[in-house]
C-alpha cells in the first residue's frame, strides 16, 4: 500500500495501472477473445448467442464469487461440483413428489449451507487441510447423488414457476444471468466495503495475526465454506430449472472451471488478495472461449485442450504482470 501511495505522488496513472494490473490484463484478454471469435465466426456476436453465453455462465459465476472468498482465506473448495449435482438431484426428486417449488428452493439453499458449514467445521476447527476435506466431500456428495438417482436423470414436470428461474427472461435478459449479476454485486460490496470482507482478507493474509487482534478467525474460515455451499445450491437449482431435470452427472468438472475463473481473475491461491471484478471477467472469458471454439466447429475433445492451454497462458501472463508491477513499485519506493 505504501508503494502505491508514494508512486501516486509522481504518476497517478502509473499507480492506477500497477494497482489494477491483473484486472486490466484479464479485461484486455477477455476483449481480445471476443474480438477474435467475432471475426472468425458469423454467429458469435448475435444477440441469441450472447444471451446463451451469459445464461450458461451464470451458475459458474455464482459459485466463483463464493469461491473467491474461500481462496482469499487461503483455502479451496473442490466439492462445489458435487454439491451442485446433489442439490440438482435432490431438488428434482422432491419436486417430483409434488412439493411447492418455493419451499424446495428454500430447503435446498439451507441444505447447501449445511453441506458447506460441515466441511468448514473440519477445515477451521479440526485443522484438516481444505484440499483434503473438500476432496473427500467431492467423492462423498457425488456418490450420494448417484445413490439417490441410481444413475438416472429425474425429470421435472409442470413447474412453470421453477422453470422460469432457469429459462425465463426479465427486461430482455436471462433470469439466471440477472441472479448471477446480483450475487456478484453482493460479493463485491461484501469484500470491499464490509467488516466481514476485511476480516476475510485479514485471515487470508495472516490468520495468526488476525486471531491475536480479536478476529473470530476460525469462524471466518468456516463461514466462507457455508457461503460456498449456498452458492453451489443456488447454481444446482438454476441448472435443474434450465434443463428441466436433475442428474447425478450434472456439473462434472465444474469445480475446475470455477477455480480457473477465480485464479484467472487475479485472486491469489496463497490467500490474502482477491477481486470480484476479476472473477466476473475470468468467468466470462472461460465462457466465451468455450462457446467460441464450439462455433468454430473445433472437436469437443480438442476444445478442452485449447481451453486449458489458453487459461494456463493467461494466468501465467497475469502472474508475470503482477510480479513485474510489484517489483517496479519497490524500485520506485527506493
Amino acid at each position: 500500500m505504501t508503494v502505491y501511495t508514494e508512486r501516486a505522488k509522481g504518476s497517478p496513472l502509473a499507480d492506477f495501472f500497477a494497482e489494477h494490473a491483473q484486472v486490466l490484463s484479464i479485461a484486455f484478454f477477455f476483449l481480445a477473445c471476443v474480438a477474435f471469435f467475432a471475426v472468425t465466426t458469423d454467429t458469435f456476436m448475435t444477440v441469441g448467442n450472447l444471451l446463451n453465453v451469459i445464461r450458461q455462465a451464470a451458475p459458474i459465476l455464482i459459485v466463483a464469487v463464493a469461491m473467491t472468498l474461500v481462496i482469499v482465506t487461503g483455502g479451496i473448495d473442490l466439492s462445489v461440483g458435487s454439491q451442485v449435482a446433489l442439490v440438482n438431484a435432490v431438488a428434482a426428486i422432491i419436486l417430483a413428489m409434488g412439493y411447492p417449488w418455493p419451499i424446495v428452493v428454500a430447503g435446498m439453499l439451507a441444505f447447501g449451507a449445511l453441506m458447506g458449514i460441515a466441511q468448514g467445521w473440519f477445515v477451521a476447527y479440526q485443522g484438516i487441510p481444505a484440499f483434503i476435506v473438500t476432496l473427500a466431500g467431492l467423492s462423498i456428495l457425488r456418490g450420494l447423488a448417484l445413490y439417490l438417482t441410481q444413475g438416472y436423470s429425474i425429470p421435472i414436470k409442470d413447474v412453470p414457476g421453477f422453470f422460469w428461474l432457469g429459462r425465463g427472461q426479465f427486461i430482455g435478459l436471462p433470469v439466471p444471468a440477472l441472479i448471477a449479476v446480483l450475487v456478484a454485486a453482493i460479493g463485491y460490496v461484501v469484500i470491499s466495503s464490509t467488516k466481514y470482507g476485511r476480516q476475510v482478507v485479514a485471515v487470508g493474509s495472516n490468520m495468526e495475526a488476525a486471531r491475536r487482534v480479536g478476529m473470530p478467525a476460525q469462524w471466518i474460515i468456516a463461514s466462507v465454506y457455508l457461503v460456498s455451499g449456498v452458492a453451489s445450491a443456488l447454481a444446482g437449482l438454476l441448472i435443474a430449472a434450465r434443463l428441466g431435470s436433475g442428474s447425478s452427472n450434472a456439473a462434472v468438472g465444474f469445480e475446475l472451471q470455477v477455480v480457473a475463473a477465480v485464479v484467472l481473475g487475479g485472486t491469489s491461491l496463497m490467500g490474502g488478495r482477491g477481486t470480484i471484478l476479476g472473477t466476473v471477467l475470468g468467468t466470462l472469458t472461460i465462457a466465451v472461449i468455450g462457446n467460441g471454439l464450439i462455433l468454430m466447429h473445433i472437436s469437443p475433445f480438442f476444445t478442452q485442450i485449447v481451453t486449458g492451454a489458453i487459461i494456463l497462458l493467461a494466468i501465467w501472463l497475469n502472474t508475470r504482470i503482477f510480479t513485474t508491477s510489484f517489483r517496479f513499485g519497490s524500485k520506485k519506493k527506493g
